[in-house]
């Protein structure tokens, strides 16, 4: 007899679903797709979709804290706090074991609300309620703090600034709008991370200290 789906109990499997630890038929593949499935990034029917997926068309009221300027001569003279920075969010984000690319937003706008409100004068930081925002943000918080820590100790190192930082994480917020699926439970921002920054070697790794060394 031939299985019937695991979702819909009506169409014929065809599908092996790591989601549902089943097999399911094409179109519940296709509709519940990151909506109600949390799909691991390596399954080979998410890796084929993404390839199809089209980024949303942005208008210009869309674009995340229009009033932070950045150019790309900011992004060059920054790109090694801008690796630093996307790496360790991906780790945090690979971390939070349930988080999607709403977390991950939130996290960073959690962060960002807290820098402007530095630079308004005012000390106050703004937690995620969010269990998984909360704990990316704390994560790469930490990892912030420690690297500006680091470099402080190193004589002759330029601190980084706030305002710099807050570049950096405004450009990961818009480029995380620019790769959101529209799904409740998509990664395709997360998945986008992955792409850029794949899992060092052990002669590789991805950390600060090319940031604080000469």
């Amino acid at each position: 007899m031939t299985a019937t789906c695991r979702i819909c109990e009506k169409r014929r499997a065809k599908r092996a679903c790591p989601a549902v630890h089943g097999d399911i038929c094409p179109q519940c593949c296709g509709e519940q797709r990151e909506v109600t499935l949390h799909c691991p990034l390596e399954c080979a029917f998410l890796v084929e979709a993404r390839k199809h997926e089209r980024p949303p068309d942005l208008t210009n009221a869309e674009i995340p804290h229009k009033d932070v300027p950045l150019t790309e001569q900011f992004l060059r003279d920054h790109q090694e706090l801008v690796v630093f920075t996307s790496f360790t969010l991906l780790q945090a984000s690979l971390e939070a074991d349930g988080a999607v690319d709403s977390d991950v937003r939130e996290a960073l706008e959690a962060m960002i609300r807290t820098l402007r409100t530095l630079d308004s004068g005012l000390i106050y930081e703004t937690k995620p309620t969010n269990t998984f925002a909360a704990q990316i943000q704390g994560r790469v918080q930490s990892a912030f703090d420690e690297l500006r820590g680091r470099m402080a100790e190193q004589s002759g190192m330029r601190a980084i600034r706030d305002a710099e930082f807050l570049g950096v994480l405004v450009f990961l917020t818009r480029v995380a709008v620019q790769n959101d699926n529209r799904r409740p439970k998509g990664r395709a921002f997360v998945d986008f991370l992955r792409s850029q920054f794949p899992p060092p070697t052990s002669n590789q790794a991805q950390d600060s200290s090319s940031l604080v060394s000469e």
